[in-house]
């Protein structure tokens, strides 16, 4: 880990535990990745949140919410494309070097309006995942995402995303043990 800071390296080693138990790898090219980290510890000196290195913050906290990390758009980068925006979080094969991070497209709206849509969104899907009851379907509907929810068969873990997670944060099991949840 060469020279870096020891936030630095604790935000590495912190940050590599919770995406080994939440089921998420890190890059496997650990200095790249630690270039990563330090862009975090410096925008969560600089702001006071660790929002995304290699996005534009605006210094508040609202406004940036979506792309404090990890950021609202990771899993579906991931399911997408192996990588999030960064490539700070990647596949399982990524992470096995079966195939390789290409850049990818950036997925956060320009629109501050369609942000805040987006946080709405997701709140609600938050509320349904907390909750861990069933909304009616007309509900789910005519709330401002379409996004399915996804139920883990083996421990009853529920996600609202556009696909389940590659393993399960909580009992680990792999993504073809998730079922639909929600239309």
């Amino acid at each position: 880990m060469s020279t870096r800071t020891q936030a630095t390296r604790d935000l590495y080693q912190q940050l590599k535990r919770e995406a080994e138990e939440a089921g998420y790898n890190l890059n496997p090219d650990v200095e790249f990745t630690l270039d990563l980290v330090e862009g975090l510890v410096t925008n969560q000196q600089r702001y006071g949140y660790p929002s995304c290195p290699c996005r534009l913050a605006q210094g508040e906290r609202a406004a940036d919410r979506d792309i404090i990390c990890p950021c609202d758009y990771r899993d579906a980068d991931l399911n997408e494309w192996g990588a999030c925006y960064c490539a700070l979080y990647v596949s399982a094969e990524i992470a096995a070097g079966q195939r390789q991070a290409h850049s990818i497209p950036e997925r956060r709206p320009v629109n501050p309006d369609e942000r805040t849509q987006a946080r709405e969104a997701k709140k609600f899907q938050a509320a349904a995942r907390e909750s861990a009851i069933r909304i009616p379907k007309s509900e789910i509907r005519n709330s401002q995402s379409a996004i399915p929810v996804w139920r883990c068969r083996v421990c009853g873990y529920l996600c609202a995303r556009e696909q389940p997670p590659e393993v399960c944060p909580i009992c680990k099991a792999k993504r073809e043990r998730f079922e639909r949840f929600f239309m």
